[in-house]
């Protein structure tokens, strides 16, 4: 498997740290050359260096993917560069406000959790097809929640969010499926990052309270899935939500 990705791009949000970070180190350790988009240059700039040190081929790009400007310029930068999209995974997303009730929520805080989670997930995954379709292949991935099938209580924004991310991956899947363009999701339980650090400690709690093997996920893990599903292995897999959750997942 060390050189599952031979040849491959990459492109992978959020990366600078927690779940994107790992899943771009999995790539890369397999053979893949990632660019890492992220909005925060700092942590970006060191996790490339740690990449590079390490022998991974990777590039950091400083991208907020709600606005469509940073999108295009990114994807236009890593085409003049690179000329190829293989594999494109959407880690990048925002918490909100925890153990708020809906009335208490306020819509500026809400449309900031919008835009990251949903409208950035629309941008990374049309920018990504325009460039898979000429070559009739490509492996998109999002990262979903388990909170988006199920809804966590006073996680208003986060939930309704990564719902309407699930429905986008399931309607864009059905639309490319008859080509060799997949476009799938995971749907993770808590998974143990440095992002739990914002979240309410009673929210988290009872987010974990509800996985039955009693314990957060890791990063590790989600990276194994993940990089299966954007393999050349996962050619009969689109509009799929795979479920990470420690049993909490029901369906």
């Amino acid at each position: 498997m060390f050189d599952r990705f031979d040849s491959q791009f990459a492109i992978v949000t959020g990366a600078a740290d927690g779940i994107g970070k790992g899943i771009a180190s999995r790539l890369a350790a397999e053979g893949a050359t990632v660019a890492l988009f992220d909005r925060n240059n700092d942590q970006l700039e060191r996790t490339v260096q740690e990449f590079v040190a390490l022998g991974y081929r990777a590039v950091g790009f400083t991208v907020d993917i709600a606005q469509e400007k940073d999108v295009a310029n990114a994807f236009q930068n890593v085409l003049a560069r690179f000329g190829q999209l293989d594999i494109m995974i959407n880690s990048a997303g925002i918490l909100g406000p925890t153990n708020t009730r809906i009335t208490d929520y306020s819509v500026d805080d809400y449309d900031k959790v919008y835009s990251v989670n949903l409208r950035g997930a629309f941008l990374m995954t049309q920018y990504a097809i325009r460039v898979m379709e000429p070559k009739n292949y490509g492996r998109i991935l999002h990262m979903a929640s388990i909170a988006g099938k199920d809804g966590n209580p006073f996680m208003a924004g986060y939930s309704s969010t990564k719902a309407g991310l699930i429905g986008l991956v399931k309607g864009i899947g059905k639309e490319y499926a008859e080509t060799g363009i997949t476009v799938n999701a995971i749907a993770p339980a808590v998974i143990r990052t440095a992002m739990n650090a914002n979240t309410a400690p009673e929210q988290l709690a009872y987010m974990t309270a509800k996985i039955p093997m009693q314990r957060l996920g890791t990063v590790e893990e989600v990276a194994s899935l993940a990089s299966w599903i954007v393999s050349k292995e996962a050619s009969f897999n689109t509009g799929c939500v795979f479920d990470l959750s420690g049993g909490r997942a029901t369906y």
